[in-house]
């Protein structure tokens, strides 16, 4: 059984859940020359992308399965292109082995530019949590919620060749884990390793790498920055670019409680519940609470967004616990749940590089946001830009006059031009 969800909320949905594991274990999969981590051939069923092994075992940024796919309806106004679903190997936070799922996507006209076609990792925004909601099966037209399509097309656009995770958690019976730092910044840096390995993408592995997030993706494009020379050192990272960055939960937590996106800090409880099984969780929930997690893992981001507005956490548990005192709350460990959302909090521990800082980063930020943003605090923003800058790391800060939705929006053009740039040799002082 696949370790992202090791916690069993309901019994009905764990002996589902392992029957599927069961069955994948015993349907083949598409021959992989495993010393390099590079299937024969991208023939894989698009059944078989989904379905996580029985015991990953891949190295990170191997390819498990790969897929031709034949269009991107989301992708509107981009070049023509080739793309491919791919399943590839990762790893969690605590250094396990898991499978991920990911897209990777290569204009059609030949790269003219100096050296290698530029590579951009790309995480996308809040989708929702379960399966259904993949950003791969979003792109291929299998559902539509997401709304990222001009991001893509921009980058395309431009020649580069982008290599978009769906994130951790998106596979058969799995429950993506939200919110999450760690694995978002894995599986995006272990998404740009597997695109060279796809055959027939033509990304090479000596490509310039740039980064990209917005919102629950910025969170993840900024974790990849931290953990990018530590965890995938042969990657050359140029830039990476975050806007919308909820970097600490616990603000997010407390500007989002009772109010009208209320429905990201439920998937943010039980996306870090995913990741950290020891903690008490189902026992916490009332009828109520066990309701809002079965709903809440069927609904993809609008239907959460729809579900829940205005309700607070103390509605969902036996003894109407508020946000400071399931922080104190302890596992079997000693960890407190109040250690769990820290752990997850961006721009401490950075550094340039030879600093000695647990997260040394050798190349350009940028960070954005939107003006009337109303899920991310001001403040919580501007904290991180000072805590970037106080650690010497270059950061360029920028704003729109957007809200959180529409400031993604405004600024792919910005964030396009920034990161070409960087693929240009341009340098950039930053703007602290």
């Amino acid at each position: 059984m696949n370790s992202h969800r090791s916690r069993k909320p309901l019994p009905k949905r764990a002996a589902l859940l392992a029957a599927a594991g069961l069955l994948g274990g015993l349907l083949a999969v598409p021959a992989v020359n495993a010393a390099a981590g590079t299937p024969e051939a991208c023939s894989a069923a698009d059944a078989d992308i989904y379905r996580p092994p029985d015991g990953a075992t891949a190295a990170p940024g191997a390819v498990v399965a790969c897929r031709r796919v034949d269009s991107l309806p989301m992708v509107v106004g981009g070049p023509p292109l080739n793309a491919w679903k791919v399943q590839y190997g990762s790893t969690d936070g605590r250094g396990r082995r898991v499978s991920v799922v990911g897209t990777v996507v290569v204009p059609q006209k030949p790269w003219t530019g100096p050296g290698e076609r530029p590579l951009v990792a790309f995480v996308p925004g809040t989708l929702g949590i379960g399966p259904q909601c993949a950003f791969s099966k979003q792109l291929a037209g299998q559902y539509q919620d997401a709304y990222e399509g001009p991001n893509i097309a921009a980058l395309l656009n431009a020649g580069y060749a982008v290599a978009a995770t769906d994130g951790q958690g998106y596979m058969d019976g799995q429950v993506h884990p939200y919110a999450s730092g760690a694995e978002a910044g894995h599986a995006a840096l272990d998404v740009a390793r597997a695109a060279s390995r796809v055959p027939g993408a033509g990304v090479s592995p000596d490509a310039e790498v740039g980064i990209w997030g917005y919102s629950e993706g910025g969170s993840g494009s900024l974790w990849a920055a931290q953990l990018a020379k530590s965890y995938a050192p042969e990657l050359n990272v140029v830039g990476s670019a975050s806007g919308g960055i909820p970097a600490d939960l616990k603000q997010v937590a407390s500007n989002l409680d009772g109010q009208f996106f209320a429905g990201f800090l439920v998937d943010a409880f039980i996306g870090l519940s995913v990741t950290h099984p020891d903690m008490p969780f189902d026992s916490l929930l009332n009828d109520s609470g066990r309701k809002a997690v079965k709903d809440a893992e069927s609904l993809c981001a609008l239907g959460t967004v729809s579900r829940f507005p205005g309700t607070r956490i103390e509605q969902y548990t036996k003894d109407g616990l508020t946000l400071d005192q399931i922080y104190a709350l302890h596992g079997s460990d000693g960890t407190t749940w109040g250690d769990a959302v820290e752990a997850n909090k961006l721009g401490t521990g950075v550094g340039t590089p030879g600093s000695g800082a647990r997260y040394e980063i050798g190349f350009p930020v940028l960070q954005y946001r939107g003006l009337l943003d109303e899920v991310i605090p001001a403040q919580m923003a501007s904290a991180t830009r000072r805590a970037y800058c106080a650690a010497g790391v270059t950061t360029r800060w920028t704003s729109y006059a957007g809200d959180h939705l529409t400031g993604d929006a405004q600024a792919i053009g910005d964030v396009v031009a920034w990161l070409g740039d960087r693929f240009a040799g341009k340098a950039d002082a930053g703007n602290c």
